[in-house]
């Protein structure tokens, strides 16, 4: 049995295609081309033992691990997109050899041929809203009504405090739906992710949006304006990128082992 597989990081066309050089994939092996159909995968060979079905289980609970590989993914993808249409394959995708790459090539020719068609001239922008965990301060100790006990001048505290929050989580969703219309007025397409954990946010706050818009490149100045001219309405907005673009360029490559999301804007 093989004691080593082939990770792919990204597709791009063959023309115009950069010659990989000293670039170094995860776990620090060179990457190198597999070339077929006028199409080209960015790959390398990556050890089984860390990469293969079952390892991977348990490496994907390793937050440290799946950081370091996420970046070293990301260094190669944005290193081919910085020069042609590319198109980012899935975190932690390995093939069983060279052959079978080329044969997905050869497979999804057409696939890929209109998703690099689609991203040409084009690159992603991560655009993420928080708004605090606060609703209004419940009121001082007491019977609000000035009568009833102790428990029942609790509880109407209590409801107070969760309708301030509800109507503090409904403000914020409605200013995150306008930010989200105002933004994919500008760009070709958009996609809205789930929001994430705080423990991939690093934040505390509700995350109430995790929109990802792919905009032409000479809109991209428009498009960072237009977001500005969004801020101060009850959430804090984050904008990341131009990104390679990973949210406009998911395909079922037709791997069978476990596959990680990481994005760019998942990546610490």
């Amino acid at each position: 049995m093989a004691d080593t597989g082939t990770y792919v990081y990204a597709i791009a066309p063959e023309a115009g295609s950069p010659r990989p050089g000293g670039l170094t994939g995860v776990a620090g092996a060179p990457v190198r081309t597999v070339g077929r159909a006028s199409l080209v995968a960015y790959v390398s060979t990556v050890p089984l033992d860390r990469f293969g079905e079952e390892a991977l289980r348990h490496s994907l609970e390793d937050l440290e691990w799946v950081e370091e590989t996420a970046r070293a993914h990301h260094r190669v993808v944005e290193a081919v997109a910085a020069a042609v249409p590319t198109a980012p394959v899935r975190l932690v995708t390995v093939y069983s050899d060279e052959e079978q790459v080329g044969d997905l090539l050869q497979r999804r020719h057409d696939d890929f041929v209109a998703l690099l068609s689609q991203v040409a001239g084009r690159r992603e922008w991560g655009v993420k809203g928080y708004a605090e965990r606060v609703g209004p301060p419940a009121p001082a100790g007491g019977d609000v009504s000035g009568t009833g006990s102790p428990g029942t001048a609790y509880l109407r505290r209590r409801q107070a405090d969760l309708r301030g929050r509800e109507d503090t989580w409904r403000h914020a969703v409605a200013e995150a739906e306008r930010v989200h219309a105002r933004l994919s007025a500008v760009a070709v397409a958009d996609r809205l992710h789930r929001p994430q954990d705080p423990s991939l946010s690093g934040r505390e706050e509700w995350m109430v949006l995790n929109g990802a818009y792919l905009v032409d490149d000479d809109r991209g100045d428009e498009f960072a304006a237009a977001l500005e001219s969004l801020r101060g309405h009850g959430i804090d907005l984050e904008l990341t990128g131009p990104w390679a673009p990973y949210s406009f360029t998911v395909l079922d490559t037709g791997t069978t082992g476990p596959e990680g999301t990481a994005g760019p804007g998942d990546t610490p």
